[in-house]
């Protein structure tokens, strides 16, 4: 088969390599129809995570076609349309069995080669996954819109260690991907505002179309008290911090009402300053959301069903060939790209 392999840092070749084969009972193979470039693939590319040594097949976020079963497997048949999670979980750890497959101790992810392990993704015409990780697809969604299913069910989570209340207002920091559709589905949960945070002019408008009611940019000295007159000096209920640096998750702290809760998903930097006292003092809960536990079959409802809409976060479909074209256009922030869907 053909796949975009990462031979070395930041080069990737398209090469035939051997078709996977069914390694286990309760393993399917899926042709790959549509494949997401991830962010956190981009960070990869040059090396800084260390999680994507090379050589390896990257990627993390597609859909496609059961092209064949193994023996063990009972809820999939050759021929379903199929997406998948990210994370392989071992289904057996403590976590797994409480409900929390996300923080599984055994756990993998697709497209990842670090120390502990090397899971090849799905930049490739074929991919192996795990029947528990498998959902259908229903054919009125497209293949390639249902490749963003992952980053989607991201959002959800986030949103579900964070609930909204009825009338509550909200804050967005950062409007890349994940915070766009963090505002998409917390649009018809709230009758408050959603206030959104961002550096970049263009995203700023994108958020607005995807229903914000305010987007600014956190590096006007006047943000904190511009939110204050906005919120009769309450401040935001619940924030969604979607990026992951010092500077972001200052100003989701700063515009936090004062028993506040800030939900950290993005994660592009290591470690960051916290400010201890602001957290201390105004006595603010910060909860972390790690991936996906659970809303995949919800999120397939809202895209199949229109009342998700992600074709307006997708930049540009290319052939899987082209890949080292566009991950040098994302990992050089050229054209203001979103979101770039392969087809192998």
């Amino acid at each position: 088969m053909k796949a975009l392999v990462m031979t070395e840092y930041k080069k990737l070749t398209f090469l035939d390599v051997p078709t996977p084969v069914l390694e286990k009972p309760k393993q399917v193979l899926v042709r790959i129809k549509a494949a997401s470039i991830c962010g956190s693939d981009i960070h990869g590319f040059d090396g800084s995570t260390g999680r994507r040594k090379p050589p390896i097949i990257m990627g993390h976020e597609a859909s496609g076609i059961i092209e064949a079963v193994g023996a063990s497997v009972t809820r999939f048949k050759i021929g379903d349309r199929v997406t998948f999670d990210s994370t392989i979980n071992c289904g057996t750890c403590s976590f797994c069995t409480s409900g929390f497959p996300n923080l599984c101790d055994n756990r993998k992810v697709l497209g990842v080669s670090c120390d502990e392990y090397k899971q090849d993704g799905i930049f490739a015409e074929y991919a192996l996954i795990e029947e528990h990780i498998l959902y259908k697809i229903p054919d009125s969604l497209p293949f390639i819109q249902a490749s963003l299913t992952e980053p989607a069910s991201v959002a959800a989570h986030a949103i579900a260690r964070n609930q909204p209340i009825l009338g509550e207002d909200v804050a967005v920091v950062g409007s890349g991907l994940i915070g766009l559709l963090l505002i998409k589905l917390l649009r018809p949960l709230v009758s408050g505002r959603i206030f959104v945070l961002e550096t970049d002019g263009s995203r700023r408008d994108m958020a607005l179309k995807c229903g914000a009611d305010f987007a600014v940019d956190p590096r006007d000295a006047n943000l904190v008290s511009w939110i204050a007159e906005k919120t009769e000096s309450h401040m935001v209920d619940r924030v969604f911090e979607a990026v992951g640096a010092t500077s972001s998750i200052g100003s989701a702290i700063d515009i936090t009402r004062k028993g506040g809760t800030v939900v950290l998903v993005g994660n592009i930097s290591a470690k960051v300053d916290m400010p201890l006292q602001k957290i201390v003092t105004r006595q603010l809960t910060l909860r972390g959301s790690c991936a996906i536990s659970g809303e995949y079959p919800t999120v397939i409802k809202l895209m199949a069903s229109g009342k998700l809409e992600v074709q307006d976060l997708i930049s540009k479909t290319a052939p899987l060939s082209e890949g080292q074209i566009w991950f040098d256009k994302l990992y050089n922030r050229e054209d203001n790209l979103l979101k770039v869907v392969l087809l192998p």
